[in-house]
């Protein structure tokens, strides 16, 4: 008996050991080297677990709705399924400048709040960062004026600016913390876009060279200066690329990227959703193959039809644009409600009684995605989950 103790307690020393092998080198798959337990372990779900299926996310989802504003437990999402949403999304807007609120009028300590229900009920963190231009208080992230992005870079004129900036942005990471202290793991996507023109870092507004120095930076200077390990880094485009060279145009490199994503919307007819599928199964494909070449994770960061008019959007219009494509996630954009200032209604998932609501209990239902009951269940943050 004494012997196959003995022998028990070997074999569990072996495996621990093995074990604890296997999470060092699951951490260089992460790009920040340093990378927290928690991080490691997400990004490794992200890429072995979710095979033919994605964690579906939704923009702000427990903090506002259509008609509805800060009411605890509340959820479009949920109340259309009975589930929340597995992803879910914030915006860090305005924290550089000391203001209590982002841009979408979110206090942050509400989002901190928001971020922690999600987390503890096994639900994955994403966090945006539309920075305000440092040419002045005035100018938001959708001024185009050039030579802002060179403007912060080491030896620019708002260099120190940009840091003070990232030390607000830091503080704020720093304070997300699970019941045991851990830091939250996010999925942090600065610099989104950035293939359009309609912000400060965009392809119009600064070189190819200038934001990559950009990002090479933000990410030294945050897991080296600030010592932040718990982020996932995400390079996001947008959909006006052709070719894999043209995504990969203003890419910073393999050492500070972990995942590869685009957005894209739906506009117009939804007669002409044929178009919306094919275009974004095709860009789909692109991203994912790259992704898959280079070691990465594949999203779809932002996607929506704007009040979704069409009854079927989600089953015949956003799965079929997915595919058969390996995406880890899908995020659809904010439900703001009555837009005032374009007169019309801004919400991208549906609420109760909704026109697309049955359509997307269907799609909630579908062997491909994934909400958060099935996250939970997944354990995605847990180095004994099964893959």
């Amino acid at each position: 008996m004494n012997l196959l103790r003995i022998y028990i307690k070997v074999f569990i020393a072996i495996n621990l050991t093995i074990l604890s092998d296997d999470v060092t080198a699951q951490a260089q798959e992460v790009s920040d080297k340093k990378a927290t337990n928690e991080t490691i372990q997400l990004y490794r779900s992200l890429k072995l677990k979710l095979q033919n299926k994605f964690l579906f996310g939704h923009q702000d989802d427990l903090a506002y709705g259509v008609n509805w504003r800060y009411q605890e437990g509340r959820s479009d999402v949920k109340e259309v399924v009975g589930d929340y949403p597995a992803l879910y999304g914030w915006e860090l807007s305005g924290i550089e400048l000391d203001k209590q609120m982002n841009i979408d009028s979110v206090p942050f300590s509400k989002i901190k709040q928001f971020i922690q229900e999600g987390y503890q009920r096994g639900g994955v963190i994403t966090i945006s960062w539309h920075a305000n231009s440092p040419l002045g208080e005035n100018k938001t992230a959708w001024d185009t004026t050039k030579g802002t992005v060179t403007s912060i870079l080491p030896g620019g004129v708002n260099h120190e600016l940009y840091k003070s900036w990232l030390n607000k942005v830091a503080d704020f990471f720093q304070s997300l913390r699970g019941t045991e202290g851990e830091a939250i793991p996010v999925l942090f996507r600065p610099f989104h876009e950035l293939t359009g023109s309609w912000f400060w870092w965009g392809k119009n507004e600064c070189n190819a060279e200038e934001y990559k120095a950009l990002w090479r930076f933000t990410f030294r200077y945050m897991t080296e200066e600030k010592k932040l390990h718990n982020l996932i880094w995400v390079y996001n485009t947008s959909d006006n690329f052709l070719s894999k060279q043209e995504f990969l145009e203003r890419y910073p490199g393999d050492d500070v990227v972990d995942v590869l994503s685009f957005d894209a919307y739906q506009y117009g007819n939804p007669k002409e959703s044929g178009g919306f599928v094919k275009k974004v199964n095709g860009l789909m494909k692109i991203v994912c193959e790259t992704a898959t070449e280079k070691n990465k994770v594949a999203a779809l960061a932002e996607t929506g039809y704007e009040a979704i008019p069409q009854k079927n959007w989600w089953t015949e219009v956003l799965l079929k644009a997915i595919g058969n494509n390996n995406v880890s996630y899908v995020m659809a954009w904010r439900n703001h409600g009555f837009h005032a200032g374009m007169n019309k209604m801004h919400y991208y998932a549906p609420f109760k009684g909704q026109v697309s609501s049955p359509n997307f209990f269907i799609f909630y239902k579908s062997s491909k995605t994934i909400f958060e009951s099935d996250a939970r269940a997944l354990k995605l943050y847990s180095v004994f989950s099964n893959l």
